[in-house]
């Protein structure tokens, strides 16, 4: 079976076409802000990017008419459980109304949905950002109009569950693990039977990232934003795009922090270590959700490339369960397998209400 997946980002339209498991095509259409700029909302762009994909494919040579289904990276729609779900009509317009936000990754279902329809295929999307697995005591905060949100990367959390879940000889649905998400943003989740039931990411709880603040100290952030000294949308950015290690160093390159820290830079090392602590400290905090009884703990994203994070992460959570590593992000893979398991009659597809 041949398909086409599409992932749409901040600045790139990520496509790829698998003959089944196998990835024949990846292709990386860029575009610059100023072409983005005349859009004014996500949307609007839908015209724009499926020419490029089209364009694009016609010129690798790829037959749209020979496709078996396509599959888009999920955007953010209302909360629902992981799995792969069919686009549908009530999908598309929550996505186009931006219910939820407006975010690049909402054109996902849309174009592949357009695309499949013209060929006569079936449309899919697999785990978006929006699958929300929590069980109901992880989401009591400590404020009643607060709840804990389910905030992951969920998409690439539940490809390498899966992988974790063959490695050690068991189905997904038997295993407890644990996941941790190391990249420009974290996401830490404790999956049981099939279920991210708990876990925090790095704009609301869990371990600060390159450039994302993690949980902050609730008092001095509250007279932070009162102080006068940022606005709303400054301090917005200190949580989500200029904390972290960026705000501590001035760069988001984790790489580059780890360079600095063996030249010999103090703060690097003080940041990068305090970096590598608490996501080892959150780790272990998921072992009382499995008392203790955890099959494996999974290091993945892009910084799980980084031999000195995972050595210091192994040291202080491998008493716990043992570690292994799936360095990098599988999305594209993620989304194919996800298609895949419904075409195959492994799965059946959801619905999206």
């Amino acid at each position: 079976m041949k398909l086409l997946i599409i992932n749409p980002g901040g600045t790139s339209t990520k496509i790829a076409v698998f003959e089944d498991e196998e990835q024949i095509l990846k292709r990386n259409i860029t575009h610059t802000q100023e072409e983005l700029s005349a859009f004014k909302h996500v949307f609007d762009q839908f015209g724009y990017r499926k020419k490029l994909i089209l364009e694009a494919l016609e010129e690798e040579g790829i037959d749209i008419r020979q496709l078996s289904g396509v599959a888009g990276r999920g955007g953010l729609m209302n909360p629902i459980p992981g799995g792969t779900y069919r686009v549908n009509e009530r999908m598309l317009e929550d996505l186009r109304r931006a219910v939820h936000g407006e975010h690049p990754s909402n054109l996902g279902s849309a174009l592949a949905k357009s695309i499949g329809d013209e060929v006569g295929v079936p449309s899919f999307v697999v785990d978006p950002v929006s699958v929300d697995e929590l069980m109901p005591k992880a989401r009591i905060s400590g404020i009643a109009e607060l709840e804990r949100p389910s905030w992951f990367h969920a998409l690439n959390h539940k490809a390498v569950a899966r992988w974790a879940a063959e490695r050690i000889g068991k189905q997904y649905e038997e295993c407890s693990l644990i996941i941790a998400h190391l990249g420009s943003g974290n996401s830490i989740a404790a999956h049981k039977n099939g279920r991210m039931i708990d876990g925090s990411g790095g704009r609301t709880n869990g371990p600060f990232s390159p450039e994302r603040s993690g949980g902050l100290p609730t008092y001095p952030l509250v007279e932070l934003c009162y102080s006068g000294k940022y606005t709303y949308e400054e301090m917005v950015a200190k949580i989500s795009s200029t904390g972290g290690m960026y705000d501590y160093l001035g760069t988001k390159d984790a790489g580059e922090v780890e360079q600095r820290m063996r030249q010999g830079d103090g703060k690097a090392k003080l940041v990068y270590e305090a970096f590598v602590y608490m996501v080892a400290k959150e780790i272990c905090s998921y072992a009382a959700v499995f008392e203790g009884k955890v099959d494996c703990i999974v290091l993945t994203g892009g910084i799980a490339h980084s031999q000195y994070v995972v050595d210091e992460i192994s040291r202080m959570t491998g008493f716990l369960a043992p570690v292994e590593v799936v360095a990098g992000e599988f999305e594209m893979t993620a989304l194919a397998l996800g298609a895949l398991r419904v075409l195959r009659g492994e799965e059946a597809p959801r619905e999206y209400e």
